[in-house]
Formats: structure tokens, sequence, C-alpha cells
């Protein structure tokens, strides 16, 4: 199953509307889609508007792919059950977000090749062509550890 969501706080109808295109072109049924507000409602594929948290995880665990806005409470949840993401960044100049916070955490996490990211709807389709290929990385622990702690340890201590 490939997971499609776009979180909860804005639509986000470009990702919806293009991941939905491109489920229908190539007659795939294993989509499902958490379309928060939005006003595009998918044709080719079941959906909600919302998920309790617990099933979202739940959904996410048995996803081979999650399709996602580069939101970070998603693409935690999939770098801990390391679940495949691919992201496409809600864009300010689009108004589909206040500023360009999400292009910005994309650009990070495909650095360190923790997410692939679709820059725009054609590139969206090329990356869903390929999915396969795109990287799973290993699950990352649900809480900081090591080095981290240690610092912030100290930081509250007055070390």
């Amino acid at each position: 199953m490939i997971l499609v969501t776009t979180g909860g706080q804005t639509p986000f109808d470009r990702l919806v509307r293009a991941v939905d295109g491109w489920a229908e072109t190539h007659g795939r049924s294993d989509f499902f889609a958490q379309i928060g507000t939005g006003e595009y409602e998918p044709r080719a594929m079941p959906w909600t508007r919302f998920l309790p948290a617990d099933e979202l995880r739940r959904r996410v665990a048995d996803a081979e792919l999650v399709v996602s806005h580069a939101g970070m409470g998603t693409i935690i949840t999939c770098l801990e059950l390391g679940v495949r993401v691919l992201v496409m960044p809600r864009r300010a100049s689009l108004r589909e977000t206040r500023n360009e916070h999400q292009l910005a955490t994309a650009r990070y996490l495909k650095q360190r090749a923790l997410v692939a990211v679709a820059d725009d709807e054609e590139s969206l389709w090329r990356l869903l062509d390929r999915m396969d290929e795109l990287t799973r990385t290993a699950p990352i622990a649900r809480s900081a550890e090591g080095p981290l702690v240690d610092r912030l340890r100290g930081f509250i201590e007055g070390r």
C-alpha cells in the first residue's frame, strides 16, 4: 500500500491531485490518501480527511511508501518505522504555507539521503515511476540518546 498524507494543518490539493492523477494513469489501486481540509477529492484512490494518530501510525507502518508534504511529524514517523518517504514540500510562493520552511527541511533531509524530494508535480510523477528504487533507511530511535542527551543535560544542569 502507498499512503498519501497531507498532514492536518492546511490543504495541499496540489499533492493530492498529482498523486491521484498518477494512480489513475497507471491503473494503481493500492493507494490510500489522508487529504485533510483540501477541496480536491481523489477519484482513483480511497481517501479520508483525517485519521486518528494511532491509525495513521499503523498505516505508515504497513506502507511500502509514504508520499507526503515535508512535515516533520510525518517524516519522523516514517524514519522511526523505516518506511520510504517521498516528500513534495508545500510552497509559500504558491500560497500553500506561510514561508519556505518545508523546502529547507526537504533539501536538508535529501542531502542526508533520508527522504526523496519532488520539487513539483512532474518530478513527483518521475519519482513515482521508479518508487521501488527509492532508498529505505534503517529505523531511527524514538528518543534521543548519547551525545545529544549528554549535551542537553549539561546545559540544563549548567555545566
